[in-house]
């Protein structure tokens, strides 16, 4: 996790960075008059950041969330993986064209429990993203997802998918190769795994990328994530003409966790450190982690064919419809 003075900071959180740079200028006084003592001045001022950080999360608009789940210095799924469990054996390849970067997944065990753990990876920097096609997955990376989840349910293992995409790669070598299908193909397959499945959107959740691996038992949203059939950007674009109005597509598209859980697209909303999940890996997890326990545990005492019934009906009447007479 990157300290001050390498951490990034977004417009609305430039309140924060302030009080580091006030926190900097005290250590510096500090330093040069050595016969007054500062430390309570920094105490002051570190909380100070942490009340302001606070504040700043209870006001956000959508836009503001949406541009916190990409937030450069956000942890993404190899963190989470790394922070939340032990053991962790990364599996590659979809056994027909190439390992997919932008899809990770293997074997972990989480407190004791041996999971699958898959799902999109952005990079960490400029070099690692362009690996990773932020996060972006081909056809083969669902066809890997895919095989992962085949292998969790042969030696019946919960399946754990971690969701953090801008969408399915759009370009003309996907579609080539079968985009559409491959996600298709998972929707269909997902629903009917045996092994309990839980997906978390971690940051951003859009469209068929994210449904690519988002069918399962229990479907959870961290607090500062969205999830919907298309960026705010994309949206404004095709409506206006123009992605000026992204922040008024934001609004209108109801993205927001707490917006998802009120439809009953999500099960949950998992909060996160105050400030976001980018101010304490270790936190974030943690609490993650606490979540996913039960709910495993939970999941396991019901017969495989009844978890499938279940998931096939939770899906099945999501939605808002109005049948006219006849």
């Amino acid at each position: 996790m990157p300290e001050y003075p390498n951490r990034q900071f977004l417009n609305f959180e430039q309140p924060i960075k302030d009080l580091y740079e006030q926190i900097d200028q005290t250590k510096k006084l500090a330093d040069k008059n050595t016969k007054v003592d500062y430390t309570h001045t920094i105490i002051q001022l570190q909380d100070s950041i942490i009340e302001k950080r606070r504040e700043i999360t209870e006001n956000l608009t959508p836009w503001q969330r949406v541009q916190l789940s990409r937030h450069p210095d956000r942890p993404y799924t190899l963190k989470y993986i790394d922070k939340m469990s032990t053991n962790f054996i990364e599996l590659h390849g979809d056994r027909n064209v190439k390992d997919d970067k932008a899809m990770v997944g293997g074997f972990a065990q989480l407190a004791g429990e041996t999971v699958m753990f898959i799902g999109q990876q952005k990079g960490i920097n400029t070099k690692m993203r362009q690996l990773r096609n932020f996060g972006m997955a081909n056809p083969e990376g669902y066809r890997k997802a895919l095989r992962l989840m085949r292998l969790a349910e042969k030696f019946n293992k919960p399946v754990i998918t971690l969701i953090d995409t801008p969408g399915a790669f759009p370009g003309m070598e996907a579609e080539e190769r079968g985009q559409g299908e491959a996600i298709a193909r998972n929707i269909y397959e997902m629903i009917r795994l045996k092994v309990p499945v839980i997906c978390v959107i971690i940051g951003e959740g859009a469209s068929g990328g994210a449904l690519g691996i988002g069918v399962g038992d229990r479907v959870l949203m961290l607090e500062n994530s969205w999830y919907t059939v298309i960026s705010p950007e994309n949206c404004s674009s095709i409506l206006w003409r123009s992605w000026d109005m992204k922040e008024t597509a934001a609004e209108q598209l109801k993205l927001t966790s707490d917006n998802m859980f009120e439809f009953g697209l999500v099960d949950g909303v998992v909060p996160e450190p105050v400030g976001g999940a980018h101010w304490s890996y270790d936190e974030a997890a943690l609490i993650l982690k606490n979540y996913l326990v039960p709910i495993i545990k939970e999941l396991k005492q019901i017969d495989p064919a009844e978890r499938v019934k279940q998931r096939i009906e939770k899906f099945g009447k999501m939605g808002f419809w109005e049948e006219l007479p006849q």
